[in-house]
């Protein structure tokens, strides 16, 4: 009796579960993988599947990800990586490596690093620009900076600590934030 019980109630959790999985891609507006024939039900779709990016080859630190470094690999849904992994390549490319990663591996979120407009230490051009006066000086960045990111800088002139944010071009905008 104990087994029958334990059978009905596996039963039921698997049919709740393949009807939330038919439900809820409905519910967000997105279109749930529906197999045209059995033939076409492989136990990817069945028993489901999680696809990582991971590396084709040595990435090393400093190098920049490009698209073709990168391939798909399949792994069960119940795959726990030791961290947190990124879970789509394109939020890998354009970004630049923090650590070595191994070709086959999932990669960590901590591994990879927006890449540095800004480096700490280098001189850098400041601008202040506020009802068309423009100001221009060289600073000396106090931290690495990426594209929109809030740093901390050092006018070479005055030795004074201020606060800018990086532009595309690399310099550093002071205030009118």
């Amino acid at each position: 009796m104990v087994t029958s019980l334990w059978h009905l109630r596996l039963r039921r959790s698997r049919l709740l579960l393949a009807l939330v999985g038919l439900c809820l891609p409905a519910a967000l507006g997105v279109a749930a993988p529906v197999p045209s024939s059995p033939a076409d039900m492989s136990p990817a779709l069945t028993a489901g599947e999680l696809m990582l990016p991971v590396p084709t080859v040595t990435i090393y630190p400093g190098d920049t990800i490009k698209e073709s470094m990168l391939r798909l690999q399949s792994y069960p849904t119940t795959y726990r990586a030791r961290a947190a992994v990124i879970d789509a390549p394109m939020a890998i490319v354009g970004r630049v490596a923090r650590r070595m990663l191994l070709p086959g591996e999932p990669v960590p979120v901590n591994a990879v690093d927006d890449p540095r407009l800004v480096s700490r230490g280098t001189p850098t051009q400041m601008i202040f620009e506020e009802n068309g006066l423009v100001i221009t000086a060289v600073g000396s960045p106090l931290q690495n900076g990426g594209l929109g990111e809030t740093i901390r800088v050092r006018n070479t002139d005055t030795n004074r600590i201020v606060l800018g944010t990086v532009m595309a071009d690399g310099r550093i905008k002071i205030g009118g934030f």
